[in-house]
């Protein structure tokens, strides 16, 4: 369970009360090939690409680089997999569940590596990734074990002499396609439905943050799934759309931006029409009302931005706050993003640590510049940090107006934007006022107002006093251009099951 433990008017969120213990600084590479069949393999072009601390910018691996080719091999080896007479098939499903508990085990066995390689490949603090986001995915990977053979029909009471049930069976082989900004986390979304249900994968982890899926795929060979059932195929684009438009992928599940979602969509629907299920971007607002916790809106607004360096899908990325308390929220806001620690992030003590790569960073750089020329208040940071490593200071404007860039558009970075709002259903409309609909926050201590307000928002998730609070049994996702589908909870094993109707009839005596 998330817990929230409140020091010195901050909140810090902590998946787990441990201690962290030291992290492995220089954590070795083990894994660097294509996974297929359980087996190692060179990509079948002999080309490899190199991965990236974002930190210092130096080269940590080279990985072998997956293409249509190699995706073909995949394919093969999963549909070998899924035959109806194949181990896995034949498999009870509570041993799936067993399978499942066993790989969370060496996960938890491997959680210091895992968390230093996180953040060694990714740049997120390794306090962050030992106590969040390992954690958080073991936690997935037990809930879904226990969802193995729970996933069951229903008996129905069709009418005339029929006897009628309905079956779940496994899509099938399902492509996944994971981002980069939460990489073990977003591969045990992905992974713990998938096989729960009895489905064969064919994971791509994003090709800046590679290293810990290839080591989780070692883990589940430990762990004794059979050869075909998982495999991980690291790569760029080219490997993904391979995957896309595969016509022996029977399911594509893709995390990312919203114009990669819509190719995704295009490509799964001019080949086999296969089912997807896309987690896509957001814009999402906070809706600070002056009759909140003003310290505790200041800090949640800022933690709903600034973590995970604002590189978060669901990001509390608009902050919207009543006009009576406006100018306060502006200054403390400021005076907590200046204080936000930043640097090594293998250092306990920092919060925040570099953007994933170059190009994310000037990006945000050029955002933030249009920020400025159309207008904006720039209050605090707004430039980059040092001249080794993709870091970016914690960025703060007011004075922000809804049809700026910067309010617009998905920054995905440590940039919070504060704008102004005088009546309650104005800012409801400003709020829905976006293309996209993954999540949204209401800070008050009327019940009553924030109960009026989450009935007009249109978001897949709408935090009331809080942000970032997620857990396995509640769902995930977005409306409009924010994605469909479900991850996460009894509604994220939807995407990976199909449901067929058995229909008999009933003898009669004279029959």
């Amino acid at each position: 369970m998330l817990r929230v433990i409140s020091k010195n008017f901050g909140v810090i969120r902590k998946f787990a009360t441990d201690a962290v213990p030291a992290p492995e600084t220089n954590p070795a590479v083990l894994y660097a090939g294509i996974f297929v069949n359980n087996e190692w393999h060179k990509s079948k072009s002999c080309k490899k690409f190199e991965t990236r601390n974002p930190a210092t910018e130096e080269v940590i691996a080279e990985v072998q680089q997956g293409d249509a080719c190699d995706i073909d091999f995949a394919v093969e080896a999963a549909r070998c997999a899924f035959e109806l007479d194949s181990p896995w098939r034949t498999l009870d499903a509570s041993k799936r569940g067993i399978l499942l508990n066993r790989l969370a085990d060496l996960m938890e066995r491997d959680r210091v590596y895992l968390a230093s390689l996180e953040t060694l490949d990714n740049g997120k603090p390794y306090a962050t990734a030992y106590s969040f986001d390992v954690p958080a995915s073991i936690a997935c990977l037990r809930y879904y074990a226990g969802w193995a053979d729970k996933n069951h029909g229903k008996v129905i009471p069709m009418d005339g002499k029929f006897f009628a049930y309905t079956r779940h069976e496994p899509v099938g082989v399902c492509g996944q396609i994971v981002a980069w900004n939460f990489p073990i986390l977003l591969a045990s979304w992905k992974l713990g439905p998938a096989l729960a249900t009895g489905n064969c994968v064919i994971l791509k982890p994003a090709e800046q943050t590679p290293l810990t899926a290839l080591y989780i795929a070692q883990l589940t060979k430990e762990a004794g799934f059979p050869p075909g059932v998982v495999n991980v195929v690291p790569g760029f684009g080219d490997a993904g759309a391979a995957l896309v438009q595969h016509c022996g992928v029977d399911k594509v599940a893709f995390t990312g931006s919203t114009e990669v979602g819509q190719l995704v969509k295009e490509g799964a629907a001019k080949t086999n029409l296969k089912r997807t299920t896309l987690e896509l971007g957001g814009k999402s607002p906070s809706i600070i009302f002056n009759d909140a916790d003003l310290d505790q809106a200041v800090e949640t607004a800022h933690f709903g931005l600034f973590f995970n360096m604002g590189q978060c899908c669901c990001a509390g990325s608009r902050t919207y706050v009543e006009s009576s308390i406006y100018d306060e929220f502006v200054e403390r806001s400021a005076a907590r993003a200046k204080a936000r620690t930043v640097g090594n992030p293998f250092d306990p003590k920092v919060e925040h640590g570099p953007q994933i790569d170059e190009e994310q960073m000037n990006k945000i750089l050029g955002l933030i510049k249009c920020g400025k020329s159309e207008g904006a208040k720039l209050v605090e940071g707004g430039a980059r940090m040092g001249d080794k490593g993709y870091y970016i200071a914690p960025t703060v404007f007011a004075d922000v107006s809804d049809e700026m860039t910067i309010a617009k558009d998905e920054i995905f970075g440590p940039v919070q934007q504060i704008m102004k709002f005088d009546k309650i259903n104005e800012v409801i409309d400003r709020a829905n006022c976006t293309h996209y609909g993954l999540a949204a926050a209401v800070f008050t201590r009327d019940l009553d107002k924030a109960n009026h307000v989450v009935q007009r928002l249109r978001a897949g998730t709408v935090w009331v006093n809080t942000y970032n609070a997620l857990a396995n049994q509640v769902p995930f996702g977005g409306y409009k251009m924010s994605g469909h589908g479900r991850e996460l909870g009894e509604y994220g094993l939807e995407a990976y099951t199909e449901v067929k109707s058995v229909i008999t009839k009933i003898p009669t005596k004279n029959s």
